[in-house]
């Protein structure tokens, strides 16, 4: 019987740099955009107030796979992380399972790669500073990604030590305020998506923000009136 490599978080982690992580995830898109990669609208099993539960397939390159996650934001408070899962990687053409990946950390080096290709592809080539809202494990992985590609970055969190261990961690800094890291020329926001982060006439001109944490029904970080202001991007418009 052939033995099924699993991947924990570490081994993830080890394997994918930030940098490569953004390299990879800029092919995806360009492959996704090819029509060489089908990937079917995620599926969520939900269990509110508690949180969600996501199957998330796809196929191409000569495989087949399926993420299966969940979001529980009281988690923290129990000692478990918010985010949790699995990733099943198949053969194609055998259906034969290949590995089996954390998806948690898959999830993370994804979400902060493609925050911070947005920016980078989408914001001003002079623009300052960025900042990242929400410095959990999501907010995490988008500042190691910008530090990896040597982008200065500030970080804020409603929980200042947690905002202050992070950015220790990573040698990022600490925006003063919230109105401060809101003014980032280059913004990223990993929330709950439960509070509006952005209201009406609150962005700049020129400036860019990748919205990353209202990943749901009923989560928003800004305002509707805003973001029809924007000019808005998106892998899947469908």
């Amino acid at each position: 019987m052939t033995r099924v490599p699993v991947l924990s978080a570490a081994a993830v982690e080890a394997a994918v740099t930030p940098a490569r992580a953004v390299e990879a995830v800029r092919e995806g898109f360009v492959a996704y955009a090819r029509g060489e990669w089908e990937m079917p609208p995620k599926v969520y099993v939900t269990n509110y107030p508690a949180g969600d539960f996501r199957a998330m397939p796809a196929l191409g390159g000569g495989a087949a796979l399926l993420k299966w996650v969940c979001s529980f934001p009281g988690n923290p408070a129990r000692g478990m992380p918010t985010v949790s899962g699995v990733v099943l990687l198949s053969d194609a053409e055998t259906g034969t399972l290949r590995a089996v990946l954390d998806a948690g950390a898959v999830t993370a080096l994804r979400t902060g790669a493609a925050a911070v290709l947005a920016a980078r592809t989408l914001g001003r080539t002079n623009a300052g500073r960025a900042a990242v809202i929400g410095a959990g494990v999501n907010g995490r992985a988008a500042a190691r990604t910008f530090m990896a590609l040597e982008s200065p970055v500030a970080l804020w969190d409603v929980d200042a030590a947690r905002a202050a261990a992070v950015a220790d961690e990573l040698g990022a800094d600490v925006a003063g305020s919230l109105e401060e890291a809101l003014a980032a020329d280059v913004l990223v926001t990993v929330t709950p998506g439960h509070e509006l982060l952005l209201g009406e006439g609150s962005l700049a001109p020129g400036q860019h923000v990748s919205l990353m944490g209202a990943d749901g029904p009923g989560k928003a970080e800004i305002a509707t009136g805003e973001l029809v202001r924007t000019r808005m991007f998106c892998d899947d418009w469908e």
